[in-house]
Parts: structure tokens; C-alpha cells; sequence
């Protein structure tokens, strides 16, 4: 597996030799297909130049700064050396770990980015690392920490996964926005026994395990079929409108998703046993 950071993992004494790999890709949080931006008339790619409008010229980079703007038009000077006068200099290359915390504690909401954390090589570096995927096992615990990735001081929660440890890099808790206002506006809605009990019934109509599999982007699968199609030269067919659905009541809607639920499952629910043919059931009475 190939890793983007190496070091170690640390609690109290124990020292465990990792290395951090991207758990997901790169495009993850992107389309696949990355486009250029293309002059109409000549198809030739358009270069962004970085204007001076006072001046009315190109900036070199060298007469670039930073500024923090305090008001409309008045900015405050930060140059490169006064950001790294305050960067982390911390050159230990080690995740610490500060404290284990029960993980049904920890909501999603601060995760940002999954890693995998990758043991040693050698055979005799890997057990403690094992034996603190393991432990947290056993314990339904996670790790947080913190180390310094790309010069900047990152908190992260280490979990289980499998058999392999995940590393989840986490947001600060000033960077989660409140819920407040949503919270106070449902608090005003009430709901009737009747609508919840159909709500239930539709939920327990369409539940099933989770499979990753099914987690497929329609609009990739379209976008791919759309540029292999100009790419033959083919015309692009336009989608017909999506109808406006009609403003119904609640109750009836719910109604109407059970039965819609029911028939689906009807469909998709299996042979009973004297359907089945006579050579499958004989096998299976020999089976008893």
C-alpha cells in the first residue's frame, strides 16, 4: 500500500512504526472527468493571469502578498515569514495519542478525511500494532491524537475497521456549525400517532443492509456517456421534463409508500416451498 506520510503511533510507552495511505481517491469529493476552459471561437485553453487593476498589468509572483482584509477595501499584511514563524515545527513525524474515548461518542460530523494507518513491514513491528487493533476492539474505543501533517496541526480519531486501523482526520469543534435554528423549527411540528406508525411501517418496508456496491454516481455513468458519444460524433438526445408531482396529503402519501413498498416486495420475495422445483426440495430433505 503506498503511503503519503511515515512514522509512528504513540501512548504512554508504546511506539508503533505506521505509515498513512489515502483510504479513498484523490477525485472522491469530485467529478472523475476534469474539464479545461476553452475559447469558444479558437478551442485554444484560457490562461488565468493574475491582474493588477490600479496598475492595469500582469503581477509577477514575486510581488504578490497576502492580506487579511478587516473591512471593505483595508487589508493587514501577513508575509510568508510571519506564517512561519508560528507553523508547527515539530519534526517527530509521531501521532499521539492523548486519549481513548467510546466511538458511539464521537458523532460523524467531525470526521473529514479517512486514512489508513499501515503497519511495518517486519513481522516483530507489527504485533503491537495489532494488538492495539485488538484492544479497541474489545473495548469499543477509539483513539484521538494529534500529529502535524503537511506543516499543519492536525487532531484525528484512530478507529477499527475490519482488521486494519482508520485513521479519521477531525474538524475543530468551531468548525461545526450549530443545529440550533433547525432544532427550534421542528420543535414547533407535531406529529400525529397515525402518521408515525405509517412512517415506521415504510421505513421497515424499505430496510435492507447496507451495501457500498449499490453507492453508484448516475451523473458519472451519464457524463462518461455523454463525451464517448460527442467523441463519435453522435447527437446528444436531450432528457425529456421531469413532471411537477402533484401536492398531496400527508397521510395518503404515507399510505400510498406502503402499498408502493409492499408491492415491491412482493415482487422481489422468493419461491415458496412448494413452488420450488421437485430436485431442489429432495436435496434439501436430505440435508435434514
Amino acid at each position: 500500500m503506498r503511503t503519503i506520510w511515515n512514522g509512528s503511533l504513540s501512548f504512554g510507552l508504546v511506539n508503533i512504526p505506521i505509515g498513512l495511505a489515502l483510504a479513498t481517491s484523490p477525485k472522491a469529493r469530485a467529478s472523475d472527468v476534469s474539464f479545461r476552459m476553452l475559447h469558444r471561437e479558437c478551442k485554444s485553453p484560457i490562461q488565468q493571469k493574475r491582474w493588477c487593476p490600479v496598475h492595469d498589468r500582469e503581477v509577477g509572483p514575486d510581488e504578490i502578498v497576502k492580506g487579511w482584509e478587516v473591512a471593505k477595501g483595508e487589508f493587514v499584511i501577513v508575509e510568508d515569514a510571519d506564517l512561519e514563524a508560528i507553523q508547527q515545527a515539530d519534526d517527530s513525524r509521531a501521532i499521539e495519542i492523548t486519549r481513548f474515548v467510546p466511538l458511539d461518542q464521537v458523532d460523524p460530523i467531525y470526521f473529514d478525511r479517512t486514512y489508513f494507518l499501515a503497519p511495518a513491514s517486519a513481522p516483530a513491528q507489527r504485533r503491537p500494532y495489532v494488538l492495539l487493533l485488538e484492544a479497541l476492539k474489545d473495548t469499543g474505543m477509539g483513539a484521538v491524537g494529534r500529529f502535524i501533517l503537511r506543516g499543519s496541526e492536525t487532531f484525528c480519531l484512530i478507529r477499527p475497521r475490519g482488521e486494519a486501523l482508520a485513521l479519521e482526520t477531525l474538524f475543530l469543534a468551531e468548525d461545526v456549525r450549530s443545529q440550533a435554528e433547525i432544532e427550534e423549527a421542528v420543535g414547533e411540528a407535531e406529529v400525529k400517532d397515525a402518521e408515525l406508525g405509517l412512517a415506521r411501517q415504510v421505513i421497515d418496508s424499505l430496510a435492507a443492509d447496507f451495501e457500498p456496491t449499490e453507492l453508484e454516481s448516475v451523473y458519472r455513468r451519464d457524463l462518461r456517456a455523454l463525451l464517448e458519444s460527442k467523441l463519435k460524433g453522435e447527437e446528444i438526445a436531450k432528457p425529456e421534463p421531469v413532471p411537477e408531482a402533484p401536492v398531496i396529503d400527508l397521510m395518503e402519501a404515507l399510505r400510498r409508500s406502503v402499498e408502493q413498498a409492499a408491492g415491491k416486495k412482493e415482487k422481489k420475495a422468493p419461491a415458496s416451498k412448494s413452488q420450488r422445483p421437485a430436485k431442489a426440495a429432495a436435496g434439501s430433505s436430505r440435508k435434514r
